[in-house]
């Protein structure tokens, strides 16, 4: 990124606020830097968001990255800087972290598992001091920085995670690409390498824990939570001379290729924890599967994430401005005996009315988080207790569900 070396001023456009009782909302240090927070509450706000210099930011990073990986290997050799090197360490850090903190007995449920708290309050913990070994990282931008990093791993309260939490991981990569620790040279590793490896311990947290898809839809995940691998997926296979967007439907071809490229890997994801087809299970990736290149799916895709995800209030109600990513606009209002901004439902579009959001007034789906739904784990627990009673998930061992 062209402004990959320049930090943020002290001159930054979010600035303080009293809140409900009459304290700073954002108290920033003279270094510049501020933890996040969030800002987004109204169709306005979402409108003022997708003209503003953070969105501009984001679109032109994942742009760069999905055009330096076209033609790219998962397996392909590349040159792995420090800074790329301590990153993986630090995701090695967070799946060991996992393993250490086993999903509790809750066999009463098939919601998410309340060991993820556990899990979550640990990497917290360990946050600064995983920080601190970022070659490059000024310590004054680490609690700034580590708050992308906290939330890209699911929601503590809900114990969930969607596509929300996975633009998180992509706004800690900008901010430490915005602050000069990785540089253009490092793109192809930050998505083969680094992402790819966030995306092996999400699959991990996600079969461990039973994190519910986010939204209760699934909506803005094209597998229920993911939808970045996707796109730079489909960025690998671009002029691939013979895999083609329908060979999804070949086995042979997932089963080969999935170790190659992400958008296959989805897909062999997918299948093994679900039965039936794609056309009945993952509809969207089904109707993909019939555009006749690559570089069209690329592109839709490309589209449909700046529609689905960067622009739909249920995902970006949840987005965290700081002084790297600085909101631009006017800062909302807060109603006196408002939530904290902290607090779990802060701002969200809620179709239960005794939990309507603060300023909120556009439902969207109107389930951010209002309806639980068990994630496909769990589903498949159940499934199998029917066929074995007394059998217990162990982690991302897992088999298919049937499809209901």
């Amino acid at each position: 990124m062209s402004d990959s070396t320049s930090p943020p001023t002290s001159s930054t456009s979010l600035t303080a606020t009293p809140t409900a009782d009459g304290k700073s909302a954002t108290e920033k240090p003279e270094s510049g830097f501020f933890p996040p927070r969030k800002v987004i509450l109204t169709k306005e706000h979402l409108e003022a968001f997708q003209h503003s210099k953070t969105h501009e930011t984001i679109v032109s990073y994942i742009t760069a990255l999905n055009e330096c990986v076209v033609g790219v290997k998962l397996t392909d050799e590349c040159a792995v800087s420090p800074a790329v090197q301590a990153v993986l360490d630090i995701l090695d850090r967070v799946a060991e972290t996992a393993r250490n903190i086993p999903p509790v007995d809750n066999k009463a449920s098939r919601f998410g598992n309340p060991a993820f708290r556990t899990f979550y309050d640990k990497v917290s913990e360990i946050a600064p001091e995983l920080h601190r070994t970022i070659p490059g990282l000024p310590e004054a931008a680490m609690p700034e920085v580590s708050v992308y990093f906290d939330e890209a791993w699911g929601n503590r309260t809900r114990i969930d995670y969607g596509s929300g939490m996975e633009l998180n991981f992509l706004c800690w990569m900008i901010c430490l690409e915005k602050l000069g620790v990785f540089q253009e040279s490092d793109h192809v590793a930050l998505v083969i390498k680094v992402f790819w490896k966030y995306i092996e311990v999400m699959r991990v947290l996600q079969s461990s824990y039973w994190l519910e898809p986010a939204g209760s839809h699934g909506v803005w995940g094209l597998d229920d939570y993911h939808f970045l691998p996707f796109l730079w997926g489909a960025a690998q296979l671009r002029g691939h001379k013979y895999i083609r967007p329908k060979s999804i439907h070949d086995s042979d071809t997932v089963e080969e290729f999935s170790k190659h490229y992400m958008y296959l890997a989805c897909i062999k994801f997918i299948n093994s924890v679900k039965t039936a087809s794609l056309r009945w299970h993952s509809p969207m990736l089904d109707d993909i599967s019939a555009v006749k290149s690559w570089d069209k799916v690329n592109s839709g895709l490309l589209k449909m994430y700046l529609a689905e995800v960067l622009g739909k209030l249920p995902v970006m109600q949840h987005f965290l401005f700081g002084s790297i990513l600085s909101w631009d606009g006017p800062l909302p209002s807060v109603p006196a005996g408002s939530p904290r901004q902290d607090d779990a439902h802060w701002g969200h579009a809620h179709a239960m009315g005794d939990r309507g959001g603060v300023g909120q007034l556009e439902n969207g789906w109107g389930d951010c988080c209002g309806i639980p739904v068990p994630s496909v784990f769990a589903a498949k627990e159940a499934e199998e207790r029917k066929r074995a009673p007394g059998a217990a998930l162990a982690g991302p061992g897992i088999r298919p569900v049937p499809f209901d």
